[in-house]
């Protein structure tokens, strides 16, 4: 493939990691391509299949030892955000048994909750979210 397209290819993978909800993995394809375009342009990069090998290459390299730095970096860990609601109050919309299921009240939503206290929540009782389990509060009073 002529040095140029390797070029071309390689900036609008750049411009693809722009406009999506990202996870850098196009930066590193547009890169690796970029890197093709320039060892193509200095007679380095042999036929195609060598342009190919050396792209794949150069691109899951890029992946796998600097990925996870980048996504350090730029604060954009894959954690779970409902696990930040532990701690937090919540108010039992109804009376929930112990072990029971019922509906409690946090940030202006109801929710699923558990109790996770050996006697009975009642309703309107503020309380302290333990643990979350998928979208289910566990709760103790305060």
């Amino acid at each position: 493939m002529a040095w140029w397209l390797w070029v071309l290819v390689g900036f609008g993978l750049l411009v693809v990691e722009t406009i999506t909800p990202g996870g850098f993995f196009f930066v590193f394809f547009g890169l690796g391509a970029l890197l093709v375009g320039v060892l193509a342009a200095l007679g380095g990069a042999g036929p195609d299949w060598m342009e190919w090998l050396l792209f794949s290459v150069f691109s899951v390299a890029g992946i796998l030892f600097f990925r996870r730095p980048l996504m350090r970096r730029f604060n954009m860990t894959n954690g779970k955000p409902v696990d930040n609601l532990v701690g937090e109050t919540a108010v039992a919309l109804e009376e929930i048994a112990p072990g029971g299921v019922g509906k409690a009240e946090m940030r202006g939503s109801a929710w699923t909750a558990r109790s996770a206290h050996p006697g009975l929540l009642a309703r309107g009782q503020r309380c302290r979210v333990e643990r979350v389990e998928g979208l289910t509060l566990w709760l103790r009073p305060e």
